[in-house]
């Protein structure tokens, strides 16, 4: 099992990223996915989640109407558009495969990627 992150870099506010995640190993099409992120001295928290079909979809309020999950299970990628960019949405950004459906648990973890928002 494999989540590879790409798409991180340095942006200055208000602009856009878009990051993508590539799952390996097993049937993708069959789990929820999400994205995580963990900033400079604070705790990983939940940005967004997205069902197996992609029809359902959960958000984190800090990132809701900036932010846009999305998959494609033909190709076993799920990304992460991330527009108006803030300084405090620097962070390593991490792919996660979930267990339990949409809300669940992290239950594999890619090897992250880092944002960085600054002028």
């Amino acid at each position: 099992v494999q989540l590879v992150e790409s798409g991180g870099g340095l942006v200055q506010p208000g602009g856009s990223l878009r990051l993508s995640c590539a799952a390996s190993g097993f049937t993708f099409s069959s789990y929820a996915m999400s994205w995580y992120r963990q900033a400079p001295g604070k705790e990983r928290e939940l940005v967004a989640a997205i069902s197996s079909g992609g029809g359902f979809t959960n958000y984190a309020d800090s990132v809701k109407g900036r932010f846009t999950i999305s998959r494609d299970n033909a190709k076993n990628t799920v990304s992460l558009q991330m527009n108006r960019l803030k300084p405090e949405d620097t962070a390593v950004y991490y792919c996660t495969r979930l267990g339990g459906g949409y809300r669940g648990r992290p239950e594999v973890w890619g090897q992250g990627t880092l944002v960085t928002v600054s002028s």
